[in-house]
């Protein structure tokens, strides 16, 4: 393969450290208007006039149209460890375009997305710690040279998949004194295997989502896992976060759709022969590459289920009077055996954030929206401060996709709402991709924001969300922030006994020393509130280093034991060194 067509994480399509494509971003036209650049998501190149507004309403802070912060242009990086025996025999196994000392290569593999420990540091000051080489893999008998020789010659190796991370499972450990290689899988990106009568797709782990599914497709087929960072996120990463798409209730999560994994270890290969079909075979070492994030070796390629493209796809979106009555209505629809593929609730605050999103509108269809808004909000008696939105995708089968809009409207009746459309639901469905762009246009203007995710009873939803809304505020006080704070819920996705909650913050920071600890500090402090009160550390999102020290909340010492051994027994030399989760220092 010709060098200038192989794959490097630095290259003209993506951004190097803020999220997404670099044709991709949020700019000020004016004092008021934004629009998001290129033309790649719906509400690309759409004058934007209600969403500066609706942030100066809630954060209670002029914002301007230019940067009130600089991004540092020579950003720093360390100078780069080097062990001189293990390059040499590198060179002797592997071609010069396997490899990189370049400095932005290395300061791109040395942090995820998590906004205030990486991305606010990167952009506006320094990371505290970098890897010194860049390694890419093409297949998994390379994988298995580079491992050996790591063993060989004590260097620390890290898996590197699409860099997604938001919880600091990618920042190197401050007491890492070997040379550190970042391993990225991107160049493994092939569907190796389709097979048609089983249903079951055999791929690298490098693959991106947005890729595994276009090739998929091309074929006739889905997986179904939409995370909402399928177009940088790769296989392995969501196997080794143990993640989550936004259709789980038809295709599952990513231990639903995985049948089988590899992970080359020190000490071998962790796969399972056969069957592939559920069996009762004892304890099965593959399901401890769930959740592994990078502590036991390199993932190389799954099995995972794939579906025929769905006859019927389709969208709805219900208005509910508040946030209690949506909760509700979603636990019932948790129960009811006929959950469209994405179901999610959006409290207050986000819904008045999707609608900052939108296009003014003009002549007729200004018109029309304005006797919509009269008889929502006039005749129909909804608050909108108050009212909330069910978000629905259906597809399967034109009978599934009737029977489950049917369920919807049956479930609702009794809360006097008001069903929306496909429309609205679509629009809605679709700003999922294009949103996590706002992030970095806030940042500009010194404003923090983070999500935090959460499995959570059904009992303890409401709780959640009035605990964090209070502890923030107390927070925001305690620190004297500028203005006030976004705090805004969704569930995301429902489950038999409770619902991934999905939680958004966001305050400004102007004027503030060393805004990115003090924005960690409230993090962690709303992290420990939402587990006071019935959450878990992670639903989707991990562990990593970010919320290590809530594991013993949730593992017992026996569990954390016993998985510490089998880490041990793979990996006697630490060979991988990243230390996330139960092995964080």
């Amino acid at each position: 393969m010709n060098k200038s067509k192989k794959f490097f994480a630095v290259n003209e399509t993506n951004w190097e450290h803020r999220w997404g494509y670099k044709d991709s971003a949020f700019v000020s036209k004016n004092k008021n208007v934004v629009t998001l650049s290129g033309n790649r998501y719906d509400i690309c190149t759409k004058n934007l006039p209600n969403l500066i507004p609706f942030a100066e309403e809630v954060l209670g802070i002029e914002i301007l149209p230019e940067p009130q912060i600089k991004e540092v242009e020579e950003k720093y990086i360390s100078n780069k460890k080097i062990n001189q025996d293990f390059i040499d025999e590198v060179d002797s196994f592997f071609d010069k375009d396997r490899y990189s000392f370049n400095d932005k290569e290395r300061l791109l593999h040395s942090h995820g997305q998590t906004t205030s420990d990486e991305i606010y540091k990167v952009l506006y000051s320094k990371l505290d710690s970098f890897v010194d080489l860049v390694f890419y893999i093409e297949s998994e008998e390379e994988t298995k040279i580079i491992i050996e020789l790591a063993k060989k010659h004590n260097v620390c190796l890290i898996p590197f998949g699409g860099g997604t991370s938001v919880s600091n499972a990618l920042k190197i450990p401050k007491n890492e004194h070997r040379m550190v290689v970042s391993v990225d899988t991107r160049r493994m990106n092939k569907i190796v295997d389709i097979d048609e009568k089983n249903l079951l797709a055999t791929v690298e782990a490098g693959i991106l989502g947005i890729d595994l599914e276009k090739q998929l497709q091309e074929r006739g087929y889905t997986a179904g896992h939409e995370p909402d960072s399928i177009e940088f996120s790769t296989l392995g990463g969501w196997i080794s976060t143990n993640a989550s798409g936004m259709k789980k209730h038809k295709y599952g999560n990513i231990e639903d759709i995985v049948q089988n994994v590899t992970l080359i270890t020190p000490n071998g290969m962790i796969n399972q022969i056969k069957p592939l079909t559920r069996s009762s075979i004892g304890v099965k070492a593959q399901n401890l590459v769930f959740g592994s994030e990078g502590n036991f070796g390199i993932i190389t390629k799954a099995t995972i289920k794939i579906h025929k493209k769905p006859e019927a796809s389709t969208f709805e979106s219900i208005l509910f009077h508040n946030w209690e009555d949506g909760v509700n209505f979603m636990y019932e629809i948790a129960h009811s055996n006929l959950i469209p593929a994405s179901s999610r609730l959006m409290d207050n605050s986000m819904v008045r954030f999707a609608s900052a999103l939108k296009e003014e509108k003009t002549g007729f269809n200004k018109l029309v929206n304005s006797i919509k808004n009269f008889i929502v909000f006039k005749i129909k008696g909804f608050d909108p401060k108050r009212c909330v939105v069910a978000i629905f995708k259906m597809e399967g089968s034109s009978q599934e996709v009737k029977f489950q809009r049917n369920n919807l409207k049956i479930l609702a009746k009794k809360y006097n709402p008001v069903f929306a459309g496909a429309g609205q639901g679509k629009s809605g469905y679709n700003l999922t991709l294009a949103i996590a762009y706002i992030r970095d246009f806030f940042m500009d203007q010194n404003i923090i924001g983070e999500t935090l995710e959460s499995a959570v009873p059904w009992s303890d939803v409401v709780k959640v969300s009035e605990a964090v809304t209070k502890k923030l505020k107390d927070l925001h006080e305690k620190h004297n922030l500028p203005g006030t704070f976004l705090f805004g819920s969704r569930l995301s996705k429902v489950y038999h006994s409770g619902a991934c909650m999905y939680n958004t913050i966001a305050m400004s920071f102007k004027g503030i020393k060393k805004p990115e600890e003090v924005f960690g500090e409230i993090e962690h402090e709303l992290r420990k509130t939402i587990i006071a009160n019935g959450g878990s550390i992670s639903h989707h999102h991990g562990v990593g280093k970010l919320r290590k020290d809530f594991i013993p909340d949730t593992l017992s010492k026996g569990s954390i034991d016993l998985i510490k051994d089998i880490k041990s027994s793979q990996d006697p030399k630490n060979i991988f060194g990243i230390k996330n989760n139960i092995f964080s220092d």
